[in-house]
C-alpha cells in the first residue's frame, strides 16, 4: 500500500477495505497515513512494543500530545484490535527472523523439522520476503498463506 496523501484517499481505501491495526502497526503502516512524521511513527510503534495499548483513536492522540479531532479523519482506516494475552499466538514476535522454536510451534501447520529447518535457514541469512522463505524451505504455498497472518518477515 502506498502513502495516502489526503483525507479523501483515506475514506477510499477504508472503502476499498484497508485497515491499519494500531496494536501492530510498524513505522512504514503508520506513516502511510497523512500527516504524521517518522517520529511519532516511531513513538507510536516503541509504546506498544513495549506493551502499551491503543484501544481507541483517544489513544494514538493522546501518545502524539494532539487533541483527538485531529486525527478524526484517520478513523475509518484505523482498527483497535484486541489480542487476548493468554494466546500463545499474541506472544509471537513480529518478524519470522526472530521467532523463537516454541513460538515458531504455536503456528498453525508447523512441525518441529520445520521450525527447526526456519531456525538453521536464518542463521544463514535473514528471511527477506515470504517468497524467499517458501523458495528456501520448499514449502507448499497453503502454509505461508498460513503464517503470513501471524508473522511479519
Amino acid at each position: 500500500m502506498m502513502r495516502l496523501s489526503n483525507v479523501l484517499e483515506v475514506a477510499v481505501a477504508a472503502d476499498l477495505g484497508v485497515r491499519i491495526d494500531a496494536n501492530q502497526a510498524t513505522v512504514d503502516d503508520w506513516l502511510r497515513l497523512p500527516g504524521l512524521s517518522i517520529h511519532q511513527a516511531r513513538t507510536l510503534v516503541n509504546l506498544s512494543q513495549s506493551g502499551v495499548v491503543f484501544y481507541a483513536l483517544d489513544d494514538v492522540a493522546a501518545a502524539l500530545g494532539l487533541a483527538s479531532h485531529q486525527l478524526t479523519s484517520l478513523a475509518p482506516i484505523l482498527q483497535f484490535c484486541y489480542y487476548d494475552e493468554a494466546s500463545p499466538l499474541t506472544a509471537l514476535p513480529p518478524s519470522l527472523n526472530q521467532a523463537t522454536v516454541a513460538q515458531l510451534m504455536a503456528l498453525p501447520e508447523m512441525s518441529a523439522t520445520i521450525a527447526e529447518r526456519i531456525l538453521n535457514e536464518r542463521q544463514r541469512s535473514a528471511f527477506t520476503s515470504w517468497s524467499d522463505v517458501q523458495h528456501r524451505l520448499r514449502l507448499a504455498p497453503g502454509q505461508i498463506s498460513q503464517w503470513m497472518h501471524y508473522l511479519k518477515v
